[in-house]
């Protein structure tokens, strides 16, 4: 056996052990039922059953049966030791009731010796090469001494029964190491596969590390970054305004920038604490063509300073069970960036439909397609293309959306036409 099999038998538990173990009760069940016909069936060449040979495959199926009760009771809690020692004790009692019934039946055209070989079967099956070769010469040995004992008592020895005999055992030897060697190559396969799963599993836990560490580097940059700017114009702008020799309208002019940039920093924070950390949703139903509309209504008069036509186009009801606050500070954005990245005389679209348990809301506008190279960082937080923009909108859109079971994405990116897609499944859906 190899070394990776031996070590699966010796640390890994079998699965299925129950169920090993019913298979190997039921066989041996029909195989008895079958044997009892058999030789009821050809009483005229094996002689009548005696009551011995009777009771004891009567005393085999009862046993049995009892066994697969058992078995059937301890549900999967049999353990690798139990399974083991109930097949050294199957195996040693199919070789004493085979030799039983063998000397009770007192023929040499035997047909009980075929419970050898669920005896050899179930030794390849759990056992390893040494006690398979033994299980198979211990069932050569039995049936070769029987013929030789028979003929030595009822002479003269006829040479074709050897030959079938000798047939018999050459077929239990290939059928015993043919087993062997099949289920030893799962057993390895099978511990290949498991240490294969946990170095994937090792290796995906360490990619989503680094991942997770990269993510924190990113962020840690961009708050870094994004408030380091507004900081120096702060500092700069108090200093010259204290400074002696200012003039008094230069410095009301420099007291109005600091101002300015506390206000641009407090927003800042705000969005961070938004995206960084979001409240517990509050549900509660809302009908969503009333929410857009509403989101319509606001962002009108910043898209008519632009130039900017808002067109909606929604179902009558659209019912969901959601944080109406939080998704209206997500929606808000979805439609702000699209106001900001259409130009003028531009159209921007919403659109909301219901199909089977998803609920889809689409924010189009008509501005040009997004740099492929910007795609994988545009639900990056603090990546931006605007001069003024924190980055923060669309991961905050997107941490809105997947809090509510559902995500958001770019479903359409090309020139006058780039769409963000918000999806809803039902556990956001009110069905009352």
């Amino acid at each position: 056996m190899t070394t990776e099999a031996a070590k699966f038998e010796e640390e890994i538990p079998i699965d299925g052990l129950v169920k090993q173990r019913s298979v190997f009760c039921i066989i041996t069940l029909i195989v008895g039922v079958l044997l009892v016909l058999i030789h009821a069936s050809f009483a005229s060449i094996l002689g009548e059953p005696s009551l011995p040979v009777i009771g004891l495959l009567g005393l085999m199926l009862a046993l049995r049966a009892l066994e697969l009760l058992w078995l059937r009771s301890r549900g999967q809690r049999l353990t690798e030791r139990e399974a083991r020692r109930g097949s050294y004790v199957s195996i040693t009692s199919l070789f004493v009731l085979t030799a039983l019934l063998t000397y009770f039946t007192n023929r040499d055209e035997n047909p009980y010796f075929v419970l050898l070989a669920i005896a050899i079967l179930q030794c390849a099956y759990m056992f390893g090469l040494l006690l398979t070769i033994l299980t198979i010469a211990a069932a050569d040995t039995m049936i070769l001494f029987w013929i030789w004992y028979f003929y030595a008592l009822h002479p003269p020895a006829r040479i074709t029964e050897y030959l079938e005999i000798g047939i018999l055992c050459v077929v239990y030897i290939l059928m015993g190491l043919l087993v062997w060697f099949l289920v030893n190559q799962l057993k390895t396969n099978q511990m290949r596969l498991k240490n294969s799963l946990e170095l994937l599993q090792a290796t995906r836990e360490r990619l989503i590390s680094e991942e997770k560490l990269a993510a924190v580097g990113r962020l840690a940059s961009g708050v870094a970054h994004e408030i380091r700017n507004p900081v120096a114009m702060i500092s700069s702008s108090l200093a010259t305004a204290i400074y002696p020799g200012t003039e008094e309208g230069e410095r009301e002019e420099m007291f109005a920038i600091a101002a300015r940039e506390s206000k641009r920093l407090e927003a800042l924070t705000a969005d961070f604490l938004t995206y960084a950390r979001p409240s517990p949703l509050r549900r509660s139903p809302v009908l969503m063509n009333d929410q857009l509309s509403y989101i319509a209504a606001v962002t009108r008069a910043h898209a008519s300073s632009r130039d900017v036509t808002i067109v909606s186009e929604l179902e009558d009801a659209l019912p969901a069970d959601i944080d109406a606050p939080q998704m209206e500070g997500a929606l808000l954005n979805l439609v702000l960036n699209a106001i900001d990245a259409t130009p003028s005389g531009g159209t921007i679209k919403l659109n909301a439909s219901l199909a089977g348990n998803v609920l889809s809301i689409d924010v189009e506008n008509s501005g040009p397609a997004i740099p492929e190279a910007n795609l994988p960082r545009i639900f990056e937080p603090f990546f931006t293309t605007k001069a003024a923009g924190t980055g923060l909108g669309l991961a905050i859109a997107r941490s809105a959306a997947i809090a509510h079971g559902g995500d958001l994405h770019l479903s359409q990116n090309r020139d006058g036409c780039v769409t963000f897609s918000m999806t809803l499944t039902s556990s956001a859906l009110n069905r009352a």
